[in-house]
């Protein structure tokens, strides 16, 4: 009888440990899904960042009297070199969007500009990158709910309060950025 009960508890003691086992592996693939995605948005970021002296390079012959325009991308990339948190960066790239749409915008008043091949590529390369960064924050967020999801839901609840595996934060707009965008001239 002793036997039998030894049994009874090294079987739920074993299963318990590979009930263990593969919900954490499960939280860790989904927290290093979370990083890959963050990684691969926080290169297309520095790839915009990295383009923007040569925007306003090329713009600010065309556009000398833009200062206010031209300000906004100067200070959105500074914005960006000096984020260091995921909203920081998050706020850094909605002001850098809406500083690029506002530049893109008023180009359009300088057709001698719009008729530069430099200046057609660099507005393309960013349009594209502008357009892989909001899918990139798609991934990312869609990482981010699958693990908030896993570790607040039944039986994975159990590990992640053990281990103390908190929610991550999605990557959203700010609220300026959610406003009405508006050119001025």
């Amino acid at each position: 009888m002793a036997l039998g009960l030894e049994l009874v508890v090294l079987f739920v003691l074993g299963a318990v440990a590979l009930f263990f086992v593969v919900v954490y592996n499960g939280l860790v693939g989904l927290k290093n899904d979370i990083r890959k995605s963050w990684s691969n948005i926080d290169v297309l970021l520095q790839q915009r960042y990295n383009e923007l002296p040569n925007l306003l390079a090329c713009v600010k012959a065309y556009m000398a009297h833009e200062t206010k325009t031209l300000q906004a991308v100067t200070e959105a990339r500074t914005a960006f070199m000096n984020a260091k948190t995921l909203p920081e960066k998050a706020a850094a790239d909605a002001q850098t969007s809406g500083a690029l749409k506002s530049l893109f915008a008023v180009a359009e008043n300088y057709p001698q500009l719009r008729a530069v091949e430099s200046f057609q590529q660099l507005q393309s390369r960013i349009s594209g990158l502008e357009n892989e960064i909001a899918d990139r924050r798609e991934f990312y967020n869609n990482a981010v709910n699958l693990y908030n999801i896993r570790i607040e839901s039944i039986p994975d609840v159990l590990v992640a309060n053990l281990l103390s595996y908190k929610r991550e934060e999605f990557f959203q707009v700010s609220q300026e950025a959610r406003q009405d965008f508006k050119a001025t001239f």
